[in-house]
């Protein structure tokens, strides 16, 4: 968990004096926000595991040198002021701004470097690369945006989004620590969207980070003096090899681990294997294995080269993704190619390896900022394998569509009345961009992807922040049909709560319908599940919903769950409900097969539905009986 910062009045008064007991309390109370802060302002040209380790570095070394009274400093106005005073944070603060802000200056030989400038002498890590966990699309992005920032335009957009200065106090801070011009800083933080709540991201927490091995089988078969000779020719070798300022023959991937046939192979671009462009319509299934190689950059071995030695080892600067349970080691052997060629900004190659979808991306111009994604496929057919997202930018997203797709269109499923928008589609299957589901904020749209096949069936799919879009269904567990954008009218807003969750399906069940009390008004029971791709994490939610109301109330959740799964095609949930009246009621519903309800206060019926009056406060709990006696307890 985060600290605060520490927040401040806004009255004017005598700059405090801070001596080294407040500042060593300030650095220990809030030091996970205070190296979360120097890697936000570090230049990520440093690498990840540069980055995490000069983050810590220079926190450390913010506190005032020797034991003397003290120092004075200003201390900036913070929004949502009130509490007391902390010079001893703002004293640190300052510090480690300062720190970053010298780590981004060049070097050169007119003057000596900075201690920032230089590579940590504590803390130090042997052996391992050290960086923060991956997160989403959205956090790439704002890192993608703030790396081309000056450093203290970086420091002026975190300024205000993690430590919730206005742009008085930033402008206060980078003067302190060195700014020439504030006000450009400003000015060119203004143009990065202002998406603060990313800054809290796992993807930018220097405090919890993963580990890999730097170069396990040289240290096992040399010395250590023969290990740090063949290291440096190594890496002269690789100096001499770049072909100027572009990429080297494996792009962004780390130096190799160990010669073998079976690993040269899965990195060989010959060896990729290709299905022909008609062999969907002769398998006896439809999965991604008879998907055709397309895209303008089929043909170009550099490229594939590229990713597949990034995929079997990324380096440092590289961003890696994968969904939960899925695996992101290297290719067992010779992969499936799906798609080579640019999109928007990117040049992009899609591969299969029997189990996992692989996304590689790397930017047209430049060499930094290339990416690796990872989804689990297995057992995918028919419409889980119809569609990829082939990209995603500014909140737009393109998918890559199956070759038996004839036709696409976007569906909003908050307007089932609405008319389908057909998605151009070019010579590849890639469609014109269309708005995401929005990730944060009010829930005022939801777009679907529609897609009609050779056969005539329509299926429909939604984005939920991975490379597989999630299948949207309806109707019993047991026996789900494709989704219409009625059924998910009410529901598609609580998509939200399993984005990122690696989300194979997503069935919608209207289980029970009950008229509600007093009104005489129809309200209906819905349960989604959201199945995932490893089994394990399913997610399943119990709405109530009126005719009158936008969207549903939730009455209960569970996660790894039978209940409402085909396993167990049965549920049953309850709410507080208030009559226009000003009574309140305890509503409940179970499915079909439940033939009676109990409430704890004694009320019981006969039936699937029960609405009996109570007080807002008491606790009810609610219990369903099935013909055979057996209990069903509320799904939680």
């Amino acid at each position: 968990m985060q600290s605060q910062p520490p927040q401040s009045a806004s009255a004017p008064g005598p700059a405090p004096v801070v001596d080294v007991e407040q500042a060593e309390a300030a650095l220990v109370e809030h030091y996970p926000r205070l190296v979360r802060l120097a890697y936000l302002v570090l230049p990520p040209s440093l690498g990840r595991n540069r980055r995490v380790l000069t983050a810590h570095a220079l926190t450390q070394r913010s506190l005032p040198r020797g034991r003397k009274p003290g120092v004075a400093v200003a201390i900036p106005a913070q929004q949502g002021g009130g509490h007391r005073r902390d010079p001893g944070y703002a004293y640190v603060r300052l510090q480690v701004v300062r720190g970053a802000l010298d780590a981004g200056l060049p070097l050169t030989w007119r003057s000596w470097p900075r201690r920032a400038q230089l590579p940590p002498l504590l803390p130090q890590v042997r052996g391992l690369r050290l960086f923060p966990r991956s997160g989403g699309a959205d956090e790439l992005a704002l890192d993608q945006r703030l790396a081309k920032l000056s450093g203290a335009a970086r420091a002026a957009y975190v300024l205000r989004g993690l430590e919730a200065l206005d742009d008085a106090g930033v402008r206060m801070v980078l003067t302190a620590a060195g700014c020439d011009d504030p006000d450009d800083a400003l000015a060119e933080a203004d143009a990065v969207e202002a998406r603060y709540a990313l800054l809290a991201s796992p993807e930018f927490d220097p405090c919890s980070l993963h580990a890999r091995p730097t170069d396990l089988m040289r240290r096992r078969q040399h010395l250590k003096a023969a290990g740090v000779a063949a290291l440096a020719t190594l890496v002269c070798g690789a100096l001499l090899g770049l072909p100027g300022d572009g990429w080297g023959p494996d792009g962004a991937a780390a130096p190799p681990y160990a010669q073998n046939p079976a690993a040269q192979a899965a990195l060989d671009p010959g060896k990729l294997t290709v299905a022909a462009t008609g062999a969907w319509r002769r398998s006896a299934r439809t999965d991604f294995s008879v998907w055709p190689a397309r895209g303008s950059l089929v043909d170009d071995k550099a490229l594939l080269r590229r990713a597949l030695a990034v995929w079997a080892r990324p380096g440092e600067s590289v961003q890696v993704s994968a969904t939960p349970g899925t695996p992101s080691g290297a290719p067992p052997g010779p992969a499936q190619l799906l798609y080579a060629g640019e999109v928007d900004a990117a040049r992009v190659v899609l591969l299969y390896d029997g189990l996992r979808i692989v996304r590689y991306a790397e930017p047209k111009e430049g060499t930094s900022g290339a990416a690796l994604d990872f989804a689990r496929v297995d057992g995918a057919s028919g419409p889980e394998a119809s569609a990829l997202v082939v990209n995603r930018a500014d909140g737009n997203v393109r998918y890559l569509t199956a070759p038996w797709v004839r036709s696409a269109a976007v569906r909003d499923l908050l307007k089932p009345a609405g008319q389908a928008l057909a998605l151009r589609r070019d010579a590849d299957g890639v469609t014109e961009p269309f708005a995401g589901p929005a990730q944060s904020g009010r829930c005022t749209s939801w777009n679907a992807l529609r897609m009609r096949d050779h056969s005539g069936a329509v299926r429909m799919v939604t984005d939920l922040g991975e490379l597989t879009p999630a299948r949207l269904t309806a109707g019993r567990p047991e026996a789900p049909r494709e989704a219409a954008p009625a059924d998910w009218t009410k529901s598609a807003c609580s998509l939200a709560s399993v984005r990122s969750h690696g989300v194979r399906s997503v069935n919608s069940w209207a289980y029970a319908r009950q008229t509600l009390p007093e009104t005489g008004a129809a309200a209906q029971w819905v349960c989604t599940r959201a199945e995932t791709w490893r089994g394990a994490g399913s997610r399943s939610l119990a709405q109530f919903q009126t005719a009158d109301g936008p969207t549903g109330a939730v009455a209960a959740k569970a996660e790894d769950s039978p209940a409402c799964g085909p396993r167990e095609p049965r549920v049953l949930a309850g709410v507080r409900w208030k009559s226009p009246g000003g009574n309140w009621y305890l509503l409940g519903a179970g499915s079909k097969d439940v033939t009676s309800l109990t409430a704890s206060g004694g009320d019981q019926v006969q039936g699937n539905v029960l609405a009996a009056r109570t007080e807002r406060t008491a606790r009810a709990r609610l219990t369903g009986t099935l013909a055979d006696g057996t209990k069903v307890p509320t799904l939680r």
